[in-house]
């Protein structure tokens, strides 16, 4: 059955899809903080002072004094001076500053819409959940940062890997929302092919977080070759550490030997679920432009992947590398929600 999408509800999806580019200039923001080793440079949490950043000199040496008693400047940039301070603490700054963005850019239409009823009450609940879990994606985001002020100045990759995924997962459910809002349909039973579409897009997720794991201690900068791991397809030491589980959350090898191996599952498993939505006669005209994307993305981004390994993860392709992953992630939940 489909029922024609509501007007009302238009500026609604609008909205939720303007909220989307937040996210992804959000992430891709947080990929050039983690490149550029921002991350640890405000070294305190404060979700509203915090918005002010220093304005005199004297503001400056304060920060920069708080910095030199972290782990960070003591074991790597004890030769930093104030000016080179300010260059990461910018990085890290507007990362925080967008994060605010996002909270007061959903949270004030959100409240605007319901009061003036532009909301029924199932979408005002999962409007609400999702507000809620961009909290918590702010909380982990500091919970994260506060690994790499103890001992180590590293942050956790489990944590990293965390705050990522939770960026990744209230995108994908804002981009759900909108596009549901947007095509105005129903279907009581999902698809053999909406199906495998959702199954796509919750392994084009954990591929990502596969790739969180990767950032997070670095395995980008060791195996710089393609297609073998410095002439093995996995390498020996893969299994070097005791016990065996544990090789797959710090192993250099064994975490970025996953990150290949998925990546190819994924270029297969999109480009077949491309091809099976575009030679369906029945597929609606959305879903074909979805797949479409989907097609192109995927080996693009799988690419991307390699060029950026192969150079040893400059900035400019490591941060465009996880933007990436946004796009294939939206194009797969683009897919799935049409599909239905």
């Amino acid at each position: 059955m489909h029922i024609p999408a509501d007007p009302d509800r238009r500026p609604v999806a609008a909205w939720l899809l303007a909220c989307c580019a937040l996210v992804f200039a959000m992430v891709v923001v947080g990929g050039v903080t983690r490149l550029t080793h921002s991350g640890l440079s405000i070294v305190e949490w404060q979700p509203f002072i915090g918005t002010i950043p220093p304005l005199t000199d004297a503001d400056w040496a304060l920060q920069f004094e708080k910095y030199k008693l972290t782990p960070e400047y003591r074991q790597r940039n004890h030769a930093m001076d104030v000016e080179g301070f300010k260059g990461i603490f910018w990085w890290e700054y507007f990362h925080r500053l967008l994060g605010r963005v996002i909270g007061l850019a959903f949270l004030l239409p959100f409240a605007w819409f319901l009061a003036k009823g532009r909301v029924d009450a199932p979408l005002a609940r999962r409007l609400g959940a999702i507000f809620v879990l961009g909290g918590l994606q702010g909380a982990m985001g500091w919970y994260m940062v506060k690994s790499g002020l103890v001992d180590d100045p590293r942050v956790s990759q489990f944590r990293l890997t965390a705050h990522l995924g939770l960026a990744l997962l209230i995108h994908a459910c804002m981009l759900w929302v909108a596009t549901g809002l947007l095509a105005g349909t129903r279907s009581p039973r999902a698809s053999p092919l909406a199906r495998a579409a959702l199954a796509f897009a919750v392994l084009v997720f954990a591929m990502a977080l596969t790739g969180g794991l990767v950032a997070g201690i670095r395995a980008g900068y060791a195996y710089n070759t393609w297609p073998l791991m410095n002439g093995h397809v996995l390498p020996p030491e893969a299994w070097m550490i005791e016990p065996w589980w544990r090789n797959f959350g710090w192993n250099m090898a064994m975490v970025q030997f996953v990150h290949r191996t998925l990546a190819l599952v994924l270029l297969a498993a999109g480009l077949a679920l491309a091809w099976r939505v575009l030679r369906e006669p029945s597929t609606p005209r959305m879903a074909r432009i979805a797949a479409g994307t989907l097609a192109i993305a995927v080996p693009a981004q799988v690419t991307l992947g390699i060029a950026t390994l192969l150079a040893m993860v400059p900035i400019p392709l490591g941060a465009a590398h996880q933007g990436g992953a946004v796009v294939v992630l939206s194009a797969a939940v683009w897919l799935a929600r049409t599909l239905r």
